[in-house]
């Protein structure tokens, strides 16, 4: 074959093959494209946080604080019932609400209350009783207020200010987190008349017994939490004369703030 030589001084010709640009149409497109998958990755992260993530560290808080109170209650640790498990109420009082849950579609929160005096011992956060629905198969540390931070996003159910104590002539009332957070009452709705409620404290165990249930009232009943609870809403459903009464409350219905389950029962004498 004939060699092809380059003369002394002459240029060889390089080609250069050019990139394409994209036309600005194509590019727009890339970008938005990009900018979805991103978003939803991180959306996807958010959820994954805030429906699985918190319910795991709020459950291992409250079952921690459980085991404390009894060694410090000197008896047995017992083994609680299991949480429920996901089939996912709330900033301090006041303002209104919104168990149970966050940041989805609505967060839980606890009903306002009129008088809240701060209690000076233990601090409003410090737990000191512990609920049990075997009904449900719950098993969960009391805490005074209604603080979201300090007490209800912790897995812990509270206890509103100015109610009375367990056991005592009154209304024992309580909030707790229907959705995330360890959502405690998650299955409160599953509650039925004649299923019974136990609340340990250092002193004694005080047995509930559920009698009546409001499915569904505004989040600014107030009435519900009374030392005599009756619905100012639907003003059928309640009480007329004093007692010793335990209220649990939450928001209804799932993963939404609209409104709330209050289920109230009746302290069992002699038990």
């Amino acid at each position: 074959m004939p060699r092809v030589r380059a003369r002394v001084g002459q240029r060889i010709p390089v080609v250069v093959q050019s990139r394409r640009r994209r036309r600005p149409g194509v590019r727009l497109l890339w970008v938005g494209a990009e900018t979805v998958v991103t978003c939803g990755v991180v959306l996807l992260l958010l959820v994954v946080h805030q429906f699985w993530w918190t319910n795991q560290q709020a459950r291992a808080e409250a079952r921690q604080q459980v085991h404390a109170l009894e060694r410090e209650w000197g008896i047995s640790p017992s083994v609680p019932a299991p949480l429920p498990v996901p089939v996912a109420e709330t900033t301090s009082v006041p303002p209104a609400p919104v168990p149970s849950g966050e940041p989805a579609s609505g967060v839980d929160r606890p009903l306002p209350t009129r008088t809240a005096p701060r209690p000076t011992a233990p601090a409003p956060s410090a737990a000191f009783a512990v609920l049990r629905i075997p009904r449900i198969g719950l098993t969960a540390p009391v805490a005074r207020g209604v603080s979201r931070r300090s007490v209800l996003d912790k897995g812990y159910v509270g206890h509103y200010p100015g109610t009375a104590a367990p056991g005592r002539t009154g209304n024992f009332a309580l909030a707790g987190h229907r959705n995330t957070h360890g959502e405690p009452f998650r299955y409160l709705d599953r509650l039925a008349e004649g299923d019974e409620i136990s609340v340990r404290t250092r002193d004694a165990t005080y047995t509930y017994r559920v009698d009546r249930i409001l499915s569904r009232t505004a989040p600014r009943d107030v009435g519900v939490i009374r030392p005599v609870p009756r619905s100012l809403v639907k003003p059928s459903y309640g009480y007329d004369a004093p007692g010793a009464y335990l209220t649990l409350t939450t928001c209804t219905p799932e993963f939404s703030s609209a409104y709330r389950l209050v289920v109230w029962a009746k302290l069992v004498p002699g038990r």
